[in-house]
C-alpha cells in the first residue's frame, strides 16, 4: 500500500531517490571508516582506533534510520553493495595505514556528504514539500558536521 501522507507520489519517489543516494554515501563511508578502524597504525593508534569505532557506530545508526525513512515514504531502500556503488558520490581510494591520509580521506567524505545534503535541502523542502525528510536530513548533516570537526582537529 502506498503512503498517503499529503505528498504527491512522484514527489515521494524523488525524495526516496535522494535518500537512497544518502544511504549509499553513508554505507560507503561506514565501510571506509571500519576499514581504517581495523587498519590504523602509528602513535595515536588507540585513540584513533576508538574514534573510528565511535564514528562507524554513529554511521550505522544513520544507515538504519535513512533506510527506514525511505520505507516511511512507501518506497524501498537500496540494500546491495553494487547498487550503492552505482549511486554514491564517494570513492574508495587505495588501502593505507597512514593516519593522516585516513583522516584526510574521511574528512573529505564527510564534507562531501554535508555539501550534497545542503544542496538537496531546498528541493526536499520547497519542491517536494517534505518537511519531515528536510528535518531528518538536516539532522544527518549536523552529525556529519560534528564528525568532520573531530577529524579536522586531527589534521596536520
Amino acid at each position: 500500500m502506498k503512503a498517503n501522507i499529503g505528498i504527491k507520489e512522484e514527489d515521494l519517489k524523488e525524495v526516496a531517490l535522494i535518500l537512497n543516494t544518502i544511504l549509499a554515501d553513508e554505507y560507503v563511508l561506514y565501510t571506509k571508516t571500519k576499514n581504517y578502524h581495523w587498519n590504523i597504525t602509528g602513535d595515536n593508534f588507540i585513540e584513533l582506533h576508538k574514534l573510528f569505532q565511535q564514528q562507524y557506530e554513529e554511521l550505522d545508526e544513520i544507515i538504519d534510520e535513512t533506510a527506514e525513512r525511505i520505507r516511511y515514504l512507501g518506497h524501498y531502500s537500496e540494500g546491495r553493495l553494487k547498487d550503492f556503488l552505482k549511486i554514491t558520490h564517494l570513492d574508495e581510494p587505495d588501502y593505507t595505514t597512514d593516519q593522516q591520509v585516513q583522516i584526510k580521506n574521511l574528512l573529505q567524505d564527510h564534507e562531501s556528504v554535508i555539501k550534497y545534503i545542503r544542496g538537496v535541502l531546498p528541493k526536499v523542502e520547497d519542491d517536494y514539500n517534505d518537511a519531515g525528510t528536510t528535518d531528518f536530513i538536516t539532522g544527518v548533516m549536523k552529525q556529519h558536521e560534528k564528525i568532520a570537526w573531530f577529524l579536522r582537529s586531527y589534521s596536520k
